[in-house]
């Protein structure tokens, strides 16, 4: 009974996975790509594991996450103190770049609330929900920057006395694609061909 199967867990890198070329009928991949700095790559990476024809599914935080929280910080200095987060056009356009076919994409937006802008960030932290951009401050905020930004984030507070907590969440449905089709690199399209595939004209 092929249901009867355990499955065996791989813990690996998303941008290297340890599966063999075109071996994956379904990719699902529920809100882990807005922590990895580099899309390309890990999208690279998920075309070149998924069958031609296989599905991918994928969940991921968009653009308007914590977009009060962007805001509040932004007031504070001009360093990126939460990730910019996809827009949903380009997290379509990377998936074409990336060769998938037929990608459908939709989005939710949720909405929650923290007494505190110190309780959102302890939130975050329960989540692991770190900033994954490589240009990020590597040094502490400091307390007169955490408090610009707090004061910032006051400004919103609500009319229940909550501060607003936004996230958005895309949703994206692609299928890999057939052997042979080209992958666009760079504004240019590539195609790659086995060498087994190549006719050599015999005289």
């Amino acid at each position: 009974n092929p249901f009867a199967r355990r499955p065996e867990p791989v813990r690996a890198d998303a941008r290297a996975l340890p599966l063999a070329d075109r071996s994956v009928d379904v990719l699902f991949s529920n809100l882990c790509l807005q922590w990895v700095d580099d899309l390309p790559a890990v999208l690279a990476g998920f075309r070149r594991v998924l069958k031609p024809a296989g599905m991918l599914l994928v969940s991921t935080f968009g653009h308007d996450t914590l977009v009060e929280l962007r805001s509040a910080f932004a007031a504070a200095d001009d360093a990126p103190h939460v990730s910019p987060f996809v827009q949903i056009g380009q997290f379509g356009d990377a998936l074409i770049e990336a060769g998938f076919k037929d990608p459908v994409l939709d989005r939710d937006l949720f909405h929650a609330a923290e007494p505190d802008m110190a309780a959102v960030m302890g939130r975050l932290r329960q989540l692991g929900a770190t900033n994954a951009l490589s240009t990020r401050r590597r040094t502490l905020t400091g307390r007169g920057r955490f408090e610009r930004a707090a004061a910032a984030y006051e400004a919103m507070r609500t009319g229940d006395g909550m501060l607003p907590v936004t996230c958005e969440v895309i949703y994206a449905q692609a299928w890999g694609p057939p052997p042979g089709a080209p992958i666009r690199v760079a504004g240019v399209d590539e195609v790659q061909v086995p060498l087994s595939a190549i006719r050599v004209r015999r005289r």
